[in-house]
Order: structure tokens, then C-alpha cells, then sequence
């Protein structure tokens, strides 16, 4: 029997495929379902464009991230300790450790109430099970990666699974094309749509995604321009289901709250009027997406953690340690009875002020020869990426003001 030869860039493809899923779960963390879903309940499909906009931007900074590691073997925190001043990089550390914990809250949070949900668990135990089970999911990482990355993937097969199930229970959609079109209704609108932006674009994975390519480094240009393609392809493919799951977050809940007059106050809100409008199985879907959410969210985000103190300090501490620190707010917000859903959406809009303290970094890294050699970017492409990080930059400084002075 003839062997069959696989060519060498399909075998550095099928090496390269994957680490865009695991950062695409941060893209339907939890979060998401807070602001996505509030969004959808509040102000129908008026924010769907905020949802497409933020996916697609979303592709771009993760292609700009994975290709750093790529080309030069060193992952965006390690890169910043190499070429910027040490005070600036304690500063980009500082505040990169407390998205990682606004990140965390959302995750924690989120798992503890679907736990809540599915099996009556108090939300206080059930954040201490999620911290166990995602501390068993993480302990993969650092030598079975291929295995973990499966793990993250089947956990983001049943996310996408709930929504499609309980868009499909929905029926027709009328009107949600007109949410396609940019406009805001109100300060709160705006609030909302800057969650979403920071629920969509997670800072804490941009720093990820270029750890998680360092290891497909190789001086060969071929070997780059194939690993590059190859990661395009992962981020399209991830990034685009992501994006899908978004889109069916805000997509139900505009179908069935927004006209509806049900509860949708709070994550409990939704689930039980998902029960009562779209029948049990809606409810169920919603709740175990939820939890595999949660899971898989807090897993990647204390790796997306260790990442980020080992790259800024040179400094590694045990896994559990760092999962011990970045779960106490979260365990305080249960602790002292906040509501869960406020805490959700508060924690993204905190994230969306991170995104410019990881994009500008990148967006000048990606640019220098001295760093990307004959990969650095082109003007137009860090032109991309500096009216992005400006824009995000503006909402956010809009959203500030107007929350102080309103």
C-alpha cells in the first residue's frame, strides 16, 4: 500500500489551527450574555450593528496579535518589557491585571448563576465549584495543550448550540435588519453598546492569542507567510462563530423581551421569560450555554493572567494562587448580595477601558521593522488599527463624562 504524503503546508496549517478558538470563548463569556442580551431586551435590534462592527474588529486586532507571535517568538507583554521604559511597562501591567480580575468577575459570576439555575446550588458555593472546575480545565494547559484546546472548543459548541436552539424557537425575524444601521438611543444606549464593545473585543486575549502563536515561530519567511494564512483562517472560522453567538444573544432577546413585557431585569429574569415565551427547553439551553460559558471563560482568562505577570515582570506563580486572587471580587460581589446582572455589565464596561492599553501597544509594536522585519505593517494597516483604538478610546471618555456630569 502507497503512503499518502501531506505536504508541509498543510501539515503547518493543521499545527497552526486552533488558538483562535480558545480565545474566541472570551468572546462569549458571560458578559456577553448580560450586555448582549440587555441590549437586545432593552432596545430590540438597535444595537445589532454595535454586535457586527465589534466582531469584525475583533478579527483584525486578533490577526495583529497572533501574528506577533508568529514573526517574532515573543508574545505582546514581553515585547512591551523589551522595548518600552520600565515605568510604562509597570503601568501596562497594573492595569492589565485588573481587567484580568473585571474579566474573572464576569466569568465567575456567570457560571454561579447557571449553576443556580440548573441545580438550585447559592450562588456563593456554586462560584467555588466553578473555580474548582475551571482550575481542573486549565491544569491541561501548559502540557496537553492540543487536549485543552479541545475542551475549550467542545464547551463553545455547546454555547453556540443553546442560542442557535433557542433562535431557531423564535420564528421569523422581522426588523432586525434596520439594527444594522449605526445610531444610539440615549446615554444608556451608549453604555451599553461600550459593555458590548468591551464584552466583543477582550483585551486580556489580545495579550493571549500572541502567546498562544509563539510557539509556530520560524526565521523561515515561507514558514511564516504559511503559519500566517493558516492563522487567518483559524480567526475567521472562530472569530465568525463568536460572532454568530453574539448576534443570537441580542437576536432572542429583541424577539422575545423587547415587545414582550416579560421580566429582563437580570440574567434570572431572561431564563425564567425564556421558559415562559420560547417553552423549557429555551430555558434550558440558555442556562447550560451559561455554564459552559463560565467554565471556559474563567479557565482562559487566568491563563490569559499567567501570561500577562510572566511577560510584563518575568515573575511566574502557581496557577492556584492567581486563580485565588482574580476570584475575590468575584466572590465579594456574592458575598455582599450585589446583583449579579449590574456586576456583569459594569465589569465589561471596565474591560472596554482596557482594550486601548493592549491595542496601542500592539498597533505600535506591529509597525516597527526593527520588531516584524519584513512583516512590520503597512500604513494603512496600522492606520486601521490607530483610528480603532481612537475610536474606542472616545466612546469611552464620552461614556465617562456624561456618567459624571449626568
Amino acid at each position: 500500500m502507497v503512503g499518502i504524503t501531506v505536504p508541509a503546508r498543510i501539515r503547518t496549517a493543521a499545527v497552526v489551527m486552533g488558538p483562535a478558538f480558545v480565545v474566541a470563548v472570551a468572546y462569549v463569556d458571560p458578559g456577553n450574555f448580560a450586555t448582549n442580551m440587555a441590549g437586545g431586551a432593552t432596545h430590540g435590534y438597535l444595537l445589532l450593528w454595535v454586535i457586527v462592527s465589534a466582531s469584525l474588529l475583533a478579527m483584525f486586532i486578533q490577526y495583529q496579535s497572533a501574528k506577533l507571535g508568529i514573526v517574532t517568538g515573543r508574545n505582546l507583554p514581553e515585547l512591551c518589557r523589551e522595548h518600552y521604559p520600565r515605568p510604562v511597562t509597570r503601568l501596562l501591567w497594573v492595569q492589565a491585571e485588573l481587567v484580568a480580575m473585571a474579566t474573572d468577575l464576569a466569568e465567575f459570576v456567570g457560571a454561579a448563576v447557571a449553576l443556580n439555575l440548573l441545580f438550585g446550588v447559592p450562588l456563593l458555593p456554586a462560584a467555588l465549584i466553578t473555580a474548582v472546575v475551571s482550575f481542573g480545565i486549565l491544569a491541561l494547559a501548559p502540557l496537553r495543550r492540543r487536549r485543552f484546546e479541545s475542551v475549550i472548543i467542545g464547551l463553545l459548541a455547546i454555547v453556540l448550540g443553546g442560542f442557535l436552539y433557542q433562535t431557531l424557537q423564535l420564528g421569523p425575524l422581522t426588523g432586525a435588519a434596520a439594527g444594522l444601521v449605526p445610531g444610539f438611543a440615549g446615554v444608556d444606549s451608549v453604555l451599553l453598546a461600550t459593555g458590548m464593545l468591551g464584552a466583543t473585543v477582550m483585551p486580556h486575549v489580545i495579550y493571549l492569542h500572541s502567546a498562544l502563536t509563539q510557539r509556530h515561530h520560524s526565521p523561515s519567511p515561507e514558514r511564516q507567510r504559511t503559519a500566517l494564512r493558516a492563522s487567518r483562517t483559524d480567526i475567521v472560522v472562530a472569530l465568525g462563530i463568536a460572532g454568530l453567538v453574539n448576534v443570537s444573544m441580542l437576536v432572542v432577546a429583541a424577539g422575545a423581551f423587547h415587545q414582550a413585557g416579560a421580566p429582563r431585569e437580570s440574567l434570572e429574569d431572561m431564563h425564567s421569560g425564556l421558559g415562559q415565551l420560547l417553552g423549557p427547553g429555551a430555558a434550558l439551553a440558555f442556562a447550560l450555554a451559561l455554564l459552559a460559558s463560565g467554565l471556559a471563560a474563567s479557565s482562559v482568562g487566568t491563563y490569559s493572567g499567567q501570561v500577562i505577570m510572566e511577560g510584563y515582570l518575568r515573575r511566574r506563580i502557581p496557577l492556584w494562587v492567581r486563580r485565588a486572587v482574580t476570584m475575590a471580587p468575584a466572590l465579594a460581589v456574592l458575598s455582599f448580595g450585589v446583583d449579579p446582572t449590574k456586576a456583569l455589565v459594569l465589569s465589561q464596561v471596565v474591560l472596554s477601558f482596557g482594550i486601548p492599553f493592549a491595542l496601542i501597544p500592539l498597533v505600535l509594536l506591529a509597525r516597527r521593522a526593527d520588531v516584524m522585519g519584513a512583516a512590520a505593517n503597512r500604513r494603512r494597516v496600522t492606520a486601521v488599527g490607530a483610528a480603532a483604538a481612537l475610536v474606542i478610546s472616545a466612546l469611552n471618555l464620552f461614556l465617562l463624562v456624561r456618567t459624571v456630569t449626568g
